[in-house]
Order: structure tokens, then C-alpha cells, then sequence
């Protein structure tokens, strides 16, 4: 991490209008909130529009949580309703996303994903799901009977499968790393083990809270933590994750009217224990409550990962294990009794014991249990009312898949 003292000088923030209880005030010209994937590609982006961009990042490297934690999967657009920020910015978001690992050499590949219907009561819903997709300008798949199905994929059981050949996998961490020296090149400065801890929004602009993470180990967020240093920036993007509500909720001063419920869901992976895959594309159930049913996805390896479920965390999380990430990512080698009889709907021929405990992730979700899928939120003056603040809410998937169209969207159009 940059030295909060050395901070200001090594990010052209410039002296503001002096101090306040001895914590120095700093301006700053644009400052973005999380080194996700979606952090990172919107500082990328305000770097090539010429903004001079901070980046604050909790924790000790880039891209720990949500970005770090998923399927990895390209996305086509297929689910989202149509005119939903989901829809637009992912058929946008993979077009640049497809175009970009070609040009930076970004380990990806176009393997394709088969959504089947296992009951024939899901057949409609595929027909659905189609009718969806081409609404959302995605005019590439195709249907097809079980047989053609189970042709291109024996290991396969289904009665009906929608082929979507745009759909991939891409290497994240590599597109991050591309993401983060494209705008280090750019002149941005990242300073990671900084936290946000709140802000102030009156009429003399914003002002954010700046602490070392190291601060908060021992404070408790629900009472007041001095700041290290305060930043006055012209521009701010909240693009904080799992604590972009959280953090918002801490700025005083913002209508917190405008501020959604989080609901977070925790998603666990297993990863299938024999060397050669089964399968060669994506394989997918129908959607399910919370999210889009445990699927096949194959890494840039071809490792074998069903995933994710869906577990939903009660009571949301506080803003002390939201901040500084203290989430419980482990797996409970025992859920895999859940994975294996709905996996088995599709691949019959799992055999008992292959599974074993990948990974887990947590999805930042505006809507809970039994509830419609939320849409991203994208807020700035012309919903909250304060200049300079936009907030990005609810960026869970298809998040990677949309972060270029995203960061592209943001500076199009409020900047």
C-alpha cells in the first residue's frame, strides 16, 4: 500500500482546504471504490477519457471477492429481461469483452453451452428462454432435439437443449491483471489496504474517509472510526461489491431512500475428481431461485466445476465482515449430497465420490429469497441528487461478462 501521507503526491490529488481535527484534506480528480473486475475497467476507462484516477482497495491485492469467486463463464444475454441494464450490458459487454482477450492475448475460448430441459414440463421454458434472448438481441442460438444433443454430448441426457454458441470462458485474473496495467499506463495510481469508512455529501462537494484496513481490524464499524485522510474528489464511483451498499449507507448526507437492500447468497463449487471432462461445452439446467442452477463449466485447464447452489445468508452481513471481506468461503464437503441428484438429471454417469470441494463465492443481490432477479443498479445525480456519485449496486452476474460495457455505459454517459 501507498502511505496515506504519500497518497495524495503519488495520485496528482491536489491540497485542498486545509485541516480538519489534524486529518489532512486532499482533492482529487476521479476515485474509484474496489479493484474488482468492474473497479478496474472503469478506472481503465476514466484513464483513456484523461481523468487522473485513485483506485482504494481494501484489500492487499486486486480482485479478491466476487471477481475472483464465479464461474468465470462468458455470458450471451440469454436470461436477463429484456431492456434491463443486465440484457443490454451483457450482449455489449461480450462483444467487447470477446474483442479485447483477442487483442491482449487473454486466455479465453468460445466453447459454446448447451441449457437443457431434463422434464418435459421444461421444454416451454426453453422456448421461453429463447423468445427471450432474441428479444435481447441475441439471434445466435439454436434448438435442438435431445438426440442432437446427446449426439454432440453422449455423456448427456436431455429431451431438449438450447445451443448457445457464443457463450465461453475466460481467465479472469489475466483480464484483471490486463485491466489494471492498461491503466497503471494510464497514469492511475491504486493504493490497496485502504479502506473507505464513510463520507459526507453537503454543499461543498463530496468527502470520503479514507483509513488503512489494519485500522479497522480492531474498531467496529457501528461506531465512529477517525479517518487517516479525508479525499475531496470531483468523481467518485462506488463500486465497492459486496460493500458498495454498505459503504453508501455510511455516507452522510445521501438520501439514504435511494440506498437498496443487499442480500447476499452464498454459492458453492465441486470440482469432478476424474482427469478427462465429460463434456466439451457448457452444460446448463434451467434457472432456479437465486440463480441460474448448478452447472458444468470447464477452466482454461479443463477442470470440471458444477456450480454454484444457492444458500442464502440470513440477516445480510455487518458492515465490519462486508468492508474487510470476512466472509466464510469454505465449502462443507457434506453439500455435495445436494449437488449429486440434481446434477444426475443431466449426467446420469456421475458416480458416487467424484465430487470433490472447489471453491465458494458470494453474490451481492438486491432481492431476496422467492423474489425476482433484481437488475444492476447504476446510480448517479440524476437519481440521488449529488454531483460527482455514482454508485454501482446489485453487480453480481453477469458482471464480468458486462464489466468493459459497464465502465463504458458510466463514462458515456455521466461523465
Amino acid at each position: 500500500m501507498l502511505p496515506l501521507r504519500r497518497l495524495a503526491a503519488a495520485s496528482g490529488v491536489r491540497r485542498g482546504r486545509g485541516l480538519a481535527s489534524g486529518i489532512p484534506r486532499e482533492a482529487a480528480d476521479a476515485v474509484v471504490v474496489g479493484a474488482g473486475v468492474v473497479g478496474l475497467a472503469v478506472a481503465r476507462a476514466l484513464a483513456m477519457a484523461g481523468r487522473e484516477v485513485l483506485v482504494v482497495e481494501a484489500a492487499p491485492s486486486f480482485g479478491t471477492g466476487t471477481s475472483s469467486r464465479n464461474s468465470e463463464v462468458i455470458h450471451a444475454g440469454i436470461y436477463y429481461p429484456p431492456r434491463s441494464l443486465k440484457a443490454s450490458l451483457c450482449v455489449r459487454g461480450k462483444e467487447l469483452l470477446y474483442k479485447y482477450c483477442a487483442e491482449r492475448g487473454i486466455p479465453h475460448k468460445r466453447l459454446g453451452k448447451l441449457i437443457v430441459a431434463t422434464g418435459a414440463a421444461e421444454t416451454v421454458k426453453l422456448d421461453m428462454l429463447l423468445s427471450n434472448a432474441k428479444e435481447n438481441g441475441v439471434n445466435d442460438l439454436r434448438m435442438m432435439e435431445g438426440s442432437q444433443a446427446m449426439e454432440m454430448e453422449p455423456e448427456l441426457r436431455c429431451l431438449k437443449a438450447l445451443l448457445s454458441p457464443s457463450t465461453g470462458i475466460v481467465d479472469s485474473h489475466s483480464l484483471m491483471l490486463s485491466l489494471l496495467a492498461d491503466a497503471e499506463n494510464l497514469g492511475t495510481t491504486i493504493s490497496y489496504n485502504t479502506a473507505v469508512v464513510g463520507g459526507n455529501v453537503g454543499y461543498n462537494g463530496l468527502e470520503l474517509h479514507i483509513s488503512e484496513t489494519k485500522e479497522l481490524q480492531t474498531d467496529s464499524l457501528e461506531s465512529h472510526v477517525p479517518p487517516q485522510l479525508t479525499l475531496l474528489p470531483k468523481t467518485l464511483i462506488n463500486s465497492a461489491g459486496l460493500s458498495a451498499v454498505p459503504l453508501a449507507k455510511r455516507f452522510h448526507g445521501l438520501n439514504q431512500a435511494c440506498v437498496p437492500t443487499s442480500y447476499y447468497a452464498r454459492g458453492c463449487y465441486f470440482t469432478l475428481s476424474q482427469s478427462k471432462s465429460p463434456f466439451s461445452h457448457l452444460i446448463y439446467p434451467l434457472p432456479e431461485d437465486g440463480g441460474i442452477g448448478v452447472h458444468v463449466t470447464l477452466d482454461m485447464n479443463g477442470l470440471v466445476r458444477f456450480g454454484p447452489d444457492v444458500e442464502w445468508i440470513n440477516g445480510g452481513m455487518d458492515p465490519v465482515s462486508c468492508f474487510l471481506n470476512r466472509f466464510d468461503y469454505t465449502v462443507n464437503p457434506t453439500r455435495c449430497s445436494r449437488f449429486y441428484p440434481v446434477i444426475r438429471k443431466y449426467f446420469p454417469n456421475l458416480k458416487d465420490g467424484c465430487l470433490e470441494p472447489g471453491y465458494s463465492g458470494i453474490r451481492p443481490k438486491l432481492s431476496g429469497p422467492g423474489h425476482p432477479p433484481s437488475d444492476f443498479v447504476i446510480q448517479a445525480e440524476d437519481i440521488h441528487g449529488v454531483p460527482g456519485l455514482i454508485n454501482l449496486f446489485g453487480i453480481e452476474s453477469p458482471g464480468l461478462t458486462s464489466s468493459l460495457a459497464i465502465a463504458e455505459h458510466i463514462v458515456s454517459r455521466y461523465l
